[in-house]
């Protein structure tokens, strides 16, 4: 019986023992299945600069999610950090740009903005008895608007100091990864060696035990909460060295890729379960994802729907492996020992965490034919649009590709989604592909200098579409003139209306260039027109439907409106929803892009005219002249595509 005792507690040895690891730990097997898997499919993926592309771009996604997985032990929630991380990063730059605050004095104003967001939101959980999930969503909206006040909705940047933060050392270690790698080492000591972190797993396993036994809840929430701003403060900051300016729309959506990573890290959303190196790994998980699918030239839509039946699959695995927790053990174990029940269902979620990435990479491995991508050409080129989501930039989207198409040459579009973090990911991506030339439509013109620059350090040369990159070298810009384009429609609309009226101006995102040369163009063309007063100003992020509600409202508090602008036909068409049969006629409407539902509007009536900027022939320039640069060919430093008023008779 001895011997047999002994025999059963022998070390199996290393290839058991590494089998033993991956089975019990899900996120783990589900990152080495993904990296091989990209790996057989890229030849791309599996080198140096790309693997350290992936950490770069995990880290502000595992900086949030560090601070989110304190939370999430103690069974709360945050979905504040987007903003906080865009707040601070705002208050940084301003202190130190605007109002010439030393640096280091800045930063430690930026964290303690940070940490003040994440106090309020706890007290509001924990004194105000809010649930977690409502105070931190108003926080969510509280810290993006402070941000855009502070900023006047327009980036800011920050001193070169800080911009070092999104650098190198010794010329290949990014500085964002090792600052990754330390705040999960705090993340780790904070959940292991002290008592808050002990403190989050009673609270998050049974809050009502917690205060029995001794714990102040009440206190240590206050604590949790602040821990979580003071990361997004952090976050924020590498984001804005990253970006060498402060983006007050910085981090949209980043608190779900934050929730995300923790979960597939193995947390479980009812608390008590969860730990710093899973929340690495489910970050990193994402990243991988994300890079493996544009260096798979897998369609932009195509992406978006990946990563969201694998956040799906995560939710799932958590409440798969609740429920196996929730089974009494086997009959003879012993109670949490490593057999039985418990342990049985440690492993099957831990395979089910396979099977689940397996599914994931069949399903963008079988996508593949979407991207419409030619393996076999040789000339490969990238094109990073701001955003898929507005006709105008589906449209130059057409053009370019219909132009490749002709060429007979490889295009790869990816889409940043009016994020200029995201698409700073792309271009390092396209970097790592030796893509023989990039086109890319900033989301924001200095926001795309860091990875412009590296693009050109590699002898990649880049060309400009429809907006600049500021501050690196351009081969060539191909546009219209947003400033002269909003100068015709501030002629155009005044003309209509003999010099005088009172009028409203529909804005786009808050931060874009597009939004704020439009705006700068049609401001310098009414000074003109003195008869002309702008008695209402609101952003609509050139959307229709945001466009009809704010339109809407505007109307409500300015009585004998006689005209409106919008800086695109989208939130043009919004307005005249809203307008109704007023449109066209008592009121005028100038639209901007020439889009094929603004150009129907035209026709119709409604729209009184739309300033047209051709975009189908801009994306069919951009990629004739990026085919001569990856040639080597001289080509002009800019390109200029006709603009012309489209107006009802």
């Amino acid at each position: 019986m001895a011997t047999d005792t002994l025999a059963s507690t022998k070390d199996p040895g290393g290839p058991a023992v590494l089998r033993r690891v991956l089975l019990d730990n899900g996120a783990l097997s589900a990152l080495v299945l993904l990296v091989a898997a990209m790996s057989l499919l890229s030849g791309d993926f599996l080198t140096t600069d790309n693997l350290l592309n992936v950490g770069v771009q995990a880290a502000v996604t595992a900086i949030l999610a560090f601070g989110v997985t304190f939370v999430i032990v103690s069974a709360g929630i945050d979905l504040s950090v987007g903003s906080v991380a865009a707040l601070s990063a705002t208050v940084l730059a301003w202190s130190a740009s605007s109002q010439g605050l030393p640096v280091w004095l800045a930063a430690l104003l930026a964290v303690a903005t940070g940490v003040a967001c994440g106090l309020v939101s706890g007290a509001l959980v924990s004194f105000g008895k809010l649930p977690s999930f409502i105070a931190t969503l108003a926080m969510l909206s509280v810290g993006r608007g402070l941000a855009l006040v502070i900023s006047q909705g327009s980036p800011i940047s920050v001193p070169d100091s800080v911009s070092g933060l999104g650098d190198t050392l010794g010329g290949w270690l990014p500085v964002p990864v090792l600052v990754m790698i330390a705040m999960g080492l705090i993340t780790s000591a904070v959940l292991g060696r002290t008592y808050t972190g002990r403190a989050m797993y009673a609270i998050g396993g049974n809050e009502e035990a917690a205060r029995l036994s001794g714990i102040r809840v009440g206190r240590q929430k206050l604590v949790i909460y602040a821990l979580s701003g003071g990361f997004a403060a952090i976050a924020g900051i590498v984001l804005a060295s990253r970006l060498s300016s402060a983006q007050p729309q910085a981090a949209v959506g980043y608190e779900l890729d934050a929730i995300a990573a923790v979960v597939i890290g193995g947390a479980s959303l009812s608390g008590g379960v969860g730990k710093a190196s899973g929340t690495l790994i489910g970050a990193l998980i994402l990243a991988v994802l994300r890079n493996g699918l544009n260096l798979l030239e897998v369609s932009a839509f195509w992406q978006q729907v990946v990563i969201g039946v694998v956040i799906a699959l995560a939710v799932l695995l958590d409440t798969v492996r609740r429920r196996a927790g929730a089974r009494p053990a086997a009959p003879g174990a012993s109670a949490g020992g490593p057999s039985g029940g418990g342990r049985k269902a440690a492993v099957n979620a831990g395979k089910f965490a396979v099977a689940a990435v397996v599914v994931a990479a069949f399903a963008f491995g079988s996508s593949l034919w979407h991207s419409g991508s030619d393996s076999g050409a040789k000339t490969k080129v990238g094109l990073s649009v701001s955003t898929l989501n507005n006709p105008f930039f589906v449209q130059l989207k057409a053009g370019a590709q219909a132009e490749a198409k002709r060429a007979g040459i490889s295009l790869t579009v990816t889409d940043a989604q009016n994020d200029a973090s995201q698409q700073a990911n792309q271009i390092q991506n396209f970097t790592s592909q030796n893509m023989k030339s990039i086109i890319i439509n900033p989301v924001d013109s200095d926001a795309a200098s860091p990875s412009v620059k590296a693009a050109n350090k590699a002898g990649i040369p880049v060309l400009a579409a429809d907006r600049t990159v500021n501050k690196a070298d351009i081969a060539s810009l191909v546009a219209s003139d947003n400033i002269a384009g909003g100068k015709l429609a501030a002629k155009t609309l005044a003309e209509r209306l003999g010099g005088k009226g009172r009028i409203l101006v529909l804005q786009g995102v808050a931060g874009t260039s597009a939004s704020r040369e439009r705006g700068q163009g049609f401001a310098e063309g009414l000074k003109a027109y003195p008869g002309i007063k702008v008695v209402g100003k609101q952003p609509a992020d050139f959307d229709r439907t945001k466009a009809l509600d704010v339109t809407t409202n505007l109307l409500q508090a300015h009585s004998g409106v006689d005209g409106v602008f919008a800086e695109n036909d989208e939130m043009a068409l919004g307005a005249i929803k809203a307008l109704g049969s007023k449109a066209g006629k008592s009121v005028k409407v100038v639209g901007f892009d020439g889009e094929p539902d603004g150009l129907k509007a035209v026709r119709n009536g409604t729209l009184t005219a739309t300033v047209a900027q051709q975009p189908e022939q801009l994306g069919r320039l951009v990629v004739r002249n990026a085919i001569k640069a990856a040639k080597g060919e001289k080509i002009a430093g800019a390109v200029k595509v006709p603009v012309k008023v489209v107006a009802a008779k």
